[in-house]
């Protein structure tokens, strides 16, 4: 049941692409994080007080670390996201973001001086090489010609904000559990999102969404968030973060595969040949462990 449930968790996240880019044009990437995220803060505080028995108490400098969380992993990666998919297909954005493993191993050598073994480091190359190939269509030489899309740079982005909030979250987790974490920096990414959606509208749009949009932000805080994150850690907690972080692999095959059905997207050879060397990377990355 642990690996059924990490396989759905994986189909979960490779959806929030589809949900994303079904809100893309529809709300505006503020109101959009913030909706996302006050569903996802409500859910989390229910399961934290109920796994936990109360919300933990926090010290002052757990509170900034919360908020530099709440800043880069919430507020960051989440207009970022929305802007991204407003320009780009999910397809490619799910390629790009893909790489988060990769840098995460990159920066740990650079900042808490891990070592890298030798399949990490060809991981790295497989899977820079496919974002390379996805951002460019093909034709990575362009890059360095006329630059990279608004698009793809603001999905790359939230690779940074990911990377950064990853980083930050290590020793808040000495003290926190990861679910009281997480629980934290949403609240705390919510209150910072709030303010710019209320500048851009957010209560003059909301009588205006339909269905679809409420099913793409519930989707979005409830099964891409609250149950995506408590079945990953659920699967840390049964088998350990090596077997589990090799599920992660999955979710830019489900977004492409369900973009393709659902979104009508194409599948180009650059999509799938940029697919096979980032899941090859990733793969790669967390299959060996840290320096021998």
């Amino acid at each position: 049941m642990t690996y059924f449930k990490l396989l759905l968790t994986a189909f979960l996240w490779g959806g929030t692409f589809i949900a994303g880019k079904g809100l893309a044009g529809n709300v505006d990437p503020y109101s959009a994080a913030f909706l996302r995220f006050a569903i996802a803060s409500a859910f989390l505080i229910f399961f934290t007080r109920k796994t936990e028995k109360k919300l933990p108490g926090i010290n002052k400098g757990q509170a900034i670390n919360i908020f530099f969380l709440g800043l880069t992993g919430i507020f960051a990666y989440n207009i970022l996201f929305f802007s991204g998919l407003s320009l780009i297909n999910a397809n490619r954005a799910s390629l790009i973001i893909a790489t988060n493993p990769i840098f995460i191993s990159l920066f740990s050598v650079l900042l808490f001086k891990d070592k890298l073994s030798s399949l990490k480091i060809a991981g790295l190359g497989l899977s820079v090489a496919g974002a390379l190939l996805v951002i460019s269509s093909g034709q990575i030489s362009t890059i360095f010609k006329s630059g990279i899309g608004k698009g793809e740079l603001a999905i790359f982005g939230c690779v940074i904000s990911w990377v950064s909030y990853s980083l930050m979250g290590k020793p808040l987790m000495k003290s926190l559990s990861p679910l009281a974490a997480v629980c934290y920096s949403s609240i705390a990414g919510t209150l910072m999102l709030f303010f710019p959606a209320l500048a851009q509208g957010l209560f003059s749009n909301i009588p205006s969404y339909g269905f679809t949009e409420w099913a793409n932000l519930f989707y979005l805080g409830f099964f891409g968030t609250v149950l995506g994150f408590f079945w990953y850690y659920e699967g840390i907690q049964k088998i350990g973060p090596m077997k589990a972080g090799v599920f992660i692999n999955f979710v830019p095959v489900s977004a492409i595969i369900l973009s393709y059905f659902i979104l009508d997207e194409p599948v180009t050879k650059e999509i799938l040949a940029g697919a096979v060397l980032v899941i090859a990377g990733v793969y790669l990355t967390n299959s060996s462990g840290l320096g021998k």
